[in-house]
Protein backbone atom coordinates (compact mmCIF):
# COMPACT_ATOMS: atom_id res chain seq x y z
CA UNK A 1 0.00 0.00 0.00
CA UNK A 2 2.77 2.18 0.86
CA UNK A 3 4.54 1.70 -2.73
CA UNK A 4 1.65 2.61 -4.40
CA UNK A 5 1.12 5.54 -2.23
CA UNK A 6 4.37 7.08 -3.36
CA UNK A 7 4.15 5.70 -6.48
CA UNK A 8 1.21 7.67 -7.09
CA UNK A 9 2.33 10.56 -5.57
CA UNK A 10 5.42 10.47 -8.38
CA UNK A 11 3.04 9.81 -10.94
CA UNK A 12 1.24 13.47 -9.90
CA UNK A 13 4.09 15.25 -9.34
CA UNK A 14 4.91 14.36 -13.18
CA UNK A 15 2.17 15.32 -14.47
CA UNK A 16 1.88 18.48 -12.70
CA UNK A 17 5.23 19.44 -13.51
CA UNK A 18 5.00 18.43 -17.27
CA UNK A 19 1.47 20.46 -17.90
CA UNK A 20 2.70 23.48 -16.08
CA UNK A 21 5.69 23.65 -17.73
CA UNK A 22 3.94 22.80 -21.52
CA UNK A 23 3.22 25.94 -23.57
CA UNK A 24 -0.68 25.45 -23.43
CA UNK A 25 -0.31 26.12 -19.43
CA UNK A 26 1.91 29.12 -20.11
CA UNK A 27 0.05 32.27 -19.58
CA UNK A 28 0.58 35.59 -21.33
CA UNK A 29 2.99 37.75 -19.20
CA UNK A 30 0.19 41.12 -18.78
CA UNK A 31 2.13 44.15 -18.90
CA UNK A 32 2.47 45.95 -16.36
CA UNK A 33 2.47 49.67 -14.99
CA UNK A 34 3.27 52.62 -17.85
CA UNK A 35 7.03 53.82 -19.45
CA UNK A 36 4.60 57.14 -21.04
CA UNK A 37 7.12 60.46 -21.31
CA UNK A 38 4.55 63.06 -20.66
CA UNK A 39 4.25 66.85 -19.73
CA UNK A 40 1.00 68.01 -17.97
CA UNK A 41 -0.72 70.67 -16.34
CA UNK A 42 -2.81 70.38 -12.54
CA UNK A 43 -3.37 72.39 -9.31
CA UNK A 44 -1.24 72.58 -6.23
CA UNK A 45 -2.11 73.24 -2.41
CA UNK A 46 0.22 74.15 -0.21
CA UNK A 47 -0.99 72.08 3.71
CA UNK A 48 1.47 73.80 5.70
CA UNK A 49 3.31 77.38 6.30
CA UNK A 50 6.28 78.40 8.62
CA UNK A 51 5.17 79.90 11.22
CA UNK A 52 5.40 83.39 9.84
CA UNK A 53 2.88 85.71 9.00
CA UNK A 54 3.58 86.10 5.54
CA UNK A 55 4.40 82.49 4.84
CA UNK A 56 0.55 80.99 5.09
CA UNK A 57 -0.36 77.44 2.81
CA UNK A 58 -1.04 78.61 -0.37
CA UNK A 59 -3.00 77.54 -3.38
CA UNK A 60 -1.50 77.24 -6.79
CA UNK A 61 -0.58 75.33 -9.94
CA UNK A 62 1.75 72.79 -11.42
CA UNK A 63 3.26 71.95 -14.64
CA UNK A 64 5.26 68.75 -14.05
CA UNK A 65 6.74 65.95 -16.68
CA UNK A 66 8.41 62.88 -17.01
CA UNK A 67 10.69 61.07 -19.15
CA UNK A 68 11.67 57.57 -18.68
CA UNK A 69 15.02 55.85 -18.89
CA UNK A 70 15.13 52.46 -21.21
CA UNK A 71 15.36 48.82 -19.05
CA UNK A 72 15.89 50.88 -15.78
CA UNK A 73 12.53 51.72 -12.92
CA UNK A 74 14.14 55.09 -13.41
CA UNK A 75 12.44 58.47 -14.46
CA UNK A 76 13.38 62.20 -14.43
CA UNK A 77 10.87 64.48 -13.61
CA UNK A 78 10.80 68.16 -13.75
CA UNK A 79 8.08 70.53 -11.49
CA UNK A 80 7.37 73.79 -11.72
CA UNK A 81 4.57 75.13 -9.04
CA UNK A 82 3.64 78.33 -9.06
CA UNK A 83 1.45 80.85 -6.91
CA UNK A 84 0.53 84.26 -7.97
CA UNK A 85 3.93 85.40 -6.18
CA UNK A 86 6.43 83.29 -7.42
CA UNK A 87 7.22 79.67 -8.68
CA UNK A 88 9.32 76.61 -7.17
CA UNK A 89 11.07 74.77 -10.24
CA UNK A 90 12.30 71.20 -9.24
CA UNK A 91 14.84 69.04 -11.06
CA UNK A 92 13.75 65.11 -9.60
CA UNK A 93 14.47 61.52 -10.41
CA UNK A 94 12.21 58.88 -9.33
CA UNK A 95 11.73 55.15 -8.91
CA UNK A 96 8.74 54.44 -10.87
CA UNK A 97 7.09 51.28 -9.19
CA UNK A 98 4.10 49.46 -11.40
CA UNK A 99 1.54 48.17 -9.72
CA UNK A 100 -1.09 47.69 -12.15
CA UNK A 101 -1.48 47.75 -15.99
CA UNK A 102 -1.10 51.32 -17.18
CA UNK A 103 -0.46 52.50 -13.64
CA UNK A 104 3.05 53.01 -11.44
CA UNK A 105 3.84 54.43 -7.66
CA UNK A 106 6.95 56.28 -7.87
CA UNK A 107 9.38 57.62 -4.77
CA UNK A 108 12.12 59.95 -5.56
CA UNK A 109 13.71 63.29 -4.51
CA UNK A 110 15.49 66.16 -5.77
CA UNK A 111 15.73 69.98 -5.00
CA UNK A 112 13.28 73.28 -5.13
CA UNK A 113 14.64 76.34 -6.59
CA UNK A 114 12.66 78.94 -5.69
CA UNK A 115 12.55 82.08 -7.83
CA UNK A 116 12.18 84.87 -5.61
CA UNK A 117 13.37 83.45 -2.37
CA UNK A 118 11.06 84.57 0.75
CA UNK A 119 7.89 84.76 -1.44
CA UNK A 120 5.18 81.56 -1.07
CA UNK A 121 4.78 78.73 -3.35
CA UNK A 122 3.02 75.90 -2.39
CA UNK A 123 6.19 74.40 -1.43
CA UNK A 124 7.55 76.98 0.96
CA UNK A 125 9.64 80.21 0.71
CA UNK A 126 13.24 79.15 -0.11
CA UNK A 127 15.23 76.61 -1.60
CA UNK A 128 15.07 73.25 -0.16
CA UNK A 129 15.74 69.75 -0.40
CA UNK A 130 12.33 67.34 -1.64
CA UNK A 131 11.10 64.45 -1.14
CA UNK A 132 8.18 63.42 -3.44
CA UNK A 133 5.86 60.50 -3.55
CA UNK A 134 2.93 59.50 -6.27
CA UNK A 135 1.09 57.65 -8.66
CA UNK A 136 0.18 58.11 -12.76
CA UNK A 137 -2.17 56.25 -14.64
CA UNK A 138 -2.77 56.29 -18.49
CA UNK A 139 -6.13 57.12 -18.82
CA UNK A 140 -6.18 56.58 -23.06
CA UNK A 141 -3.08 55.96 -25.80
CA UNK A 142 -2.40 59.79 -24.82
CA UNK A 143 -3.83 60.79 -21.55
CA UNK A 144 -1.86 60.11 -17.94
CA UNK A 145 -3.16 61.45 -14.52
CA UNK A 146 -0.74 61.73 -11.91
CA UNK A 147 -0.79 62.99 -8.69
CA UNK A 148 1.85 63.53 -5.95
CA UNK A 149 2.69 64.65 -2.67
CA UNK A 150 6.13 66.61 -2.28
CA UNK A 151 8.17 67.54 1.09
CA UNK A 152 9.83 70.27 1.02
CA UNK A 153 12.67 69.92 3.75
CA UNK A 154 13.44 73.26 6.19
CA UNK A 155 11.62 74.86 3.26
CA UNK A 156 10.88 78.04 4.89
CA UNK A 157 12.89 81.29 5.83
CA UNK A 158 13.06 82.15 9.63
CA UNK A 159 11.69 79.04 10.02
CA UNK A 160 12.92 75.23 10.79
CA UNK A 161 9.43 74.40 9.74
CA UNK A 162 8.90 71.55 6.52
CA UNK A 163 6.82 72.18 3.62
CA UNK A 164 3.98 69.88 2.19
CA UNK A 165 1.87 70.38 -1.23
CA UNK A 166 0.31 67.81 -2.70
CA UNK A 167 -0.31 68.42 -6.99
CA UNK A 168 -3.12 66.48 -9.32
CA UNK A 169 -3.14 66.98 -12.83
CA UNK A 170 -3.63 65.14 -16.42
CA UNK A 171 -0.71 65.12 -19.33
CA UNK A 172 -0.58 64.22 -22.78
CA UNK A 173 2.01 61.62 -23.63
CA UNK A 174 5.13 62.05 -25.81
CA UNK A 175 7.45 59.63 -27.58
Amino acid sequence: MKCALHWGLAIATSTSCLMASSPAAAQPEVARGTDANYIGVGVSAGLTNGGQGDDAAILGGNVQGRATLPDVPVSVRGAVIFSDETSAIMPLATYDIPIAPGANVYVGGGYSFVEDAGQRTPLGNRNAPVVVVGAEAELGANVVAYGDAKWGINAYQNSPADALSVQGGVGLRFR
